[in-house]
């Protein structure tokens, strides 16, 4: 069975379980965490990067190369979704969770980045972007704007057709050009680049991009981990980021 039709059949969460007190053992050392990691993989075919103890009593946090996911301590019950705090203007406790996880897991794909860098750069962000989006060309058309800012935009791949696809192809095609910043500048103006293969780790990039929980372009990764999902114009981008600073 799919992930996506596992989910649709497991939203509704039997709350019981959650009432329990949770324990104080640190996350390393939950109890049954190699039995919960298991049962995850074998259900969802996911790979969990780390298993913590989640804001909510009874209920664990498991880090996966699809996201943030909540199973019951006794790994009966399934959750998929945000968790928000009430008492704290409603902060997104499921983003939070994910923001310094981001920063590590771009570091292995930093060589592979197309980097637009700022002349004064004050600010470094990455996007997860697709050559045929409408928004990433908009976005990518005001690059100019983006970099008289201080903002350096840094590119990750995620072709919106998955891979293996011919949006990947086209969108390895650029990364292997001779010059892959004019390529990108081509491609997003509609222009055909010449089919080119490398090392470009396209699947890397859009598996990363799914296990930050991605599902569509732009995707705009802040400084601090944190993500934008959609596009944004460049002064607004600018006051986000300040936001954070």
């Amino acid at each position: 069975m799919k992930f996506t039709r596992i989910f649709s059949l497991v939203l509704a969460v039997v709350l019981a379980p959650f009432a329990m007190a949770t324990s104080n053992t640190p996350s390393d050392k939950i109890a049954n965490s190699d039995e919960l990691k298991q049962k995850l993989s074998d259900k969802l075919s996911v790979e969990v990067h780390s298993l913590h103890q989640s804001p909510i009593p009874g209920l664990y946090e498991a880090l996966t190369d699809r996201g943030v996911l909540y199973i019951s301590r006794d790994g009966s019950k399934l959750f998929h979704g945000s968790l928000y705090d009430l008492d704290n203007d409603m902060k997104n406790l499921t983003e939070a969770a994910m923001a310094g996880p981001r920063i590590e897991m771009m570091k292995p794909l930093e060589d592979h980045m197309l980097v637009y860098k700022a002349k004064n750069e004050k600010h470094v962000v990455t996007v997860f972007t697709d050559i045929s989006c409408g928004y990433c060309r908009k976005l990518h058309k005001q690059m100019d704007e983006y970099n008289d800012l201080g903002i350096t935009i840094r590119y990750l791949a995620f072709p919106r057709r998955g891979v293996p696809s011919a949006n990947a192809d086209e969108m390895e095609a650029v990364w292997c050009a001779a010059d892959p910043l004019k390529a990108m500048t081509e491609a997003k103006a509609g222009k055909s680049v010449q089919h080119k293969q490398c090392d470009a780790k396209i699947a890397e990039q859009y598996n990363l991009g799914q296990s930050f929980g991605i599902n569509g372009t732009p995707a705009i990764i802040l400084e601090d981990g944190s993500m934008i999902p959609g596009y944004q114009q460049p002064k607004d981008l600018l006051r986000a980021l300040e936001a954070i600073n």
